[in-house]
């Protein structure tokens, strides 16, 4: 063969190869993700507990599909509403593109959003109510399927206590709109055998353990008879859950969100505890996910996604094992979300273990 010939066919084949990888890239880069350069910023009202960095850290991969993302940012509210509002009027004047928030605070961080929408921001606000109008006061709002999720804590609560009961119902702050859906989604499938022992509409835990175990034992107390447990954060139960043995009495059924913790609790404890049947929900880390989506795409000319509501699947059931059966991966940090999905490994180096 000639040395000429050769080098043709290098040539072509590398001319081949190349084409080949760019068409890998292009083939791997989501519809939402359009050919305008734009910059992020993902914006928590609080970021300190497992849950919000096993969320942050699954934005931050989800923007980074988005080749057209040149700048990401994100701000720590701390829990402080003055420092959310802070944090939003600061992105919006640095001229950041798209931002995407969790406005912990609801509408108080409303009027901070509307002016950075209207300074031509891209804010796309998710799961937490603030208000407004999309259009208005926001580009787009990516909410969460909290009465689809009581709907189906409801119906395995019917399946699995079909004759009726006593129900404590555990949400987080006072008035949160997570916990008026979900027990909106309860009470539509939920007669008048279920009664609901907890002062209306639930007892305020505000996500906090410490807190959680403080309401548990004073609700032990003051019932003797309590059937099944709804919290819409399972994690935080697995410190107060051992509290009904210093009443002497069984763990009752529990209907939540997943947590690899307290898989872990339910596989030591439930053979010491025959009332102790699981249910979860997807905890919901990759509701963030669908809202950097929505902002990436709006603000680099892409493709919307085509829901704007994040249904968080159905994960765990200790009875039936249908989707699954109740996990425990005690090589794992118990910090972490199986149902998540960012890679188990790299939920732990996202929570510092």
């Amino acid at each position: 063969m000639s040395k000429t010939l050769t080098l043709s066919l290098s040539l072509a084949t590398i001319t081949l190869t190349t084409a080949l990888a760019t068409t890998t890239v292009l083939a791997e880069t989501p519809s939402w993700c359009g050919p305008k350069q734009a910059s992020l910023a993902l914006l928590d009202g609080f970021g300190g507990n497992s849950w919000r960095l096993v969320t942050t850290a699954s934005g931050k991969e989800e923007a980074a599909k988005c080749p057209s993302i040149t700048q990401y940012e994100y701000a720590d509210g701390q829990g402080n509403t003055q420092k959310a509002i802070s944090d939003i009027n600061s992105m919006a004047a640095r001229g950041i593109n798209a931002m995407v928030v969790f406005g912990d605070a609801g509408p108080a961080v409303l009027p901070a959003l509307t002016n950075a929408h209207k300074a031509g921001t891209i804010v796309v606000p998710y799961r937490v109510n603030v208000g407004g109008e999309e259009g208005v006061n926001y580009a787009k709002f990516i909410g969460s399927s909290f009465v689809e999720d009581g709907k189906s804590w409801g119906n395995w609560i019917k399946t699995n206590l079909p004759d009726g009961g006593n129900v404590l119902f555990l949400s987080g702050p006072a008035g949160n709109s997570q916990g008026l859906d979900e027990l909106e989604g309860m009470k539509s499938v939920l007669d008048d055998k279920y009664v609901f022992i907890n002062q209306e509409p639930f007892a305020v835990t505000n996500w906090d353990p410490s807190l959680t175990q403080q309401v548990l034992s004073a609700e032990i107390a003051k019932n003797d008879k309590i059937d099944v447990i709804v919290s819409d954060f399972g994690p935080s139960l697995v410190g107060a859950l051992p509290v009904f043995a210093e009443f002497k009495r069984s763990i009752p059924m529990l209907a939540t969100s997943d947590g690899n913790s307290l898989s872990c609790f339910w596989a030591q404890n439930h053979e010491a505890n025959p009332d102790f049947k699981l249910f979860t929900v997807a905890t919901g880390n990759d509701n963030v996910r669908l809202a950097v989506q929505w902002a990436v795409a709006l603000a680099t000319d892409g493709t919307p996604p085509a829901d704007n509501i994040f249904k968080a699947p159905v994960y765990e059931d200790s009875v039936s094992g249908t989707p699954n059966p109740v996990t425990c991966r005690d090589d794992l940090p118990g910090s972490i979300y199986l149902s998540a999905e960012m890679a188990d490994d790299a939920q732990a180096a996202a929570v510092g273990q």
